[in-house]
């Protein structure tokens, strides 16, 4: 996988997207405490943590999935208050969920349509899958019922889906959990071309060289609390497991083998 850039390019520009002490309980557990963080345009910013460390909750509520507690959020450097899915996608803010929500008997298009203004002829809507798979490099055809797709294809009609809300901000929950390596660098090069154009893009993950390949900075999560911040680049897998999991990574044991007495 070619590595990321050993700066952001747009490391000096204001933050398209920050959370300020965002705060997020349920009856057994604090799911994120007083979280912030902040993403720039063309800035591909990753989400580390282990299972559980609150990193999906986070993701749901910038997308309006779910309300936090308490903490402010800011599109362009002003509050906002995204209260469901479609205020995060009139805001330029699209989620691509670790588990699909595509409908098995419908097509492609059918499958995208419904994400979309119903004013827009089905037609139309084939066009643009069309062209965005082309110029994307996501090769999918748009009238193929989704139950005869791969895995990787499901995600290549979610991501399409995504780009036609055309996102300024794209979430990707998990996206490689399922996929090849072979798809999993085809879906870093659609990643960078987008992060070129301009688009923010978080990604959550707890795999540390998908990270250091792709991501171009990092906010480490641990227990819902923030446990640091990088440029993955520039750490090794030693350095940000210890920011995930709050100590050394275990290391290997060598055991020499037993050959048996001298005769």
């Amino acid at each position: 996988m070619n590595p990321p850039p050993t700066h952001s390019p747009s490391a000096d520009a204001p933050a398209r997207l920050q959370l300020v002490g965002i705060t997020k309980r349920y009856p057994a557990v604090v799911a994120n405490n007083q979280v912030s963080l902040a993403v720039r345009p063309g800035e591909v910013h990753a989400i580390l943590g282990e299972n559980g460390a609150g990193k999906s909750t986070l993701m749901k509520i910038i997308y309006g999935a779910v309300k936090p507690d308490e903490g402010a959020m800011l599109v362009d450097g002003k509050p906002v208050q995204i209260r469901n899915p479609q205020e995060a996608r009139q805001l330029g803010i699209a989620m691509v969920f670790q588990h699909f929500s595509l409908f098995d008997t419908l097509t492609v298009a059918e499958n995208v349509w419904l994400g979309l203004d119903k004013s827009i002829p089905l037609a139309e809507v084939i066009g643009r899958i069309e062209a965005t798979a082309r110029d994307y490099g996501l090769e999918v055809d748009a009238h193929r019922p989704v139950h005869t797709l791969s895995v990787g294809e499901m995600q290549r009609v979610e991501i399409i889906r995504a780009l036609l809300t055309n996102p300024r901000v794209l979430i990707l929950d998990e996206p490689t959990s399922v996929l090849t390596p072979q798809a999993v660098e085809k879906l870093f090069v659609v990643l960078r071309r987008l992060a070129s154009e301009g688009c923010s893009i978080l990604y959550i993950s707890h795999k540390l060289h998908e990270i250091r390949s792709l991501c171009t900075a990092c906010t480490v999560l641990r227990g819902g609390v923030v446990t640091g911040e990088c440029n993955p680049a520039n750490e090794t897998n030693a350095s940000l497991s210890r920011m995930m999991i709050g100590s050394e990574p275990p290391e290997l044991q060598h055991h020499r083998a037993h050959t048996g007495d001298t005769v």
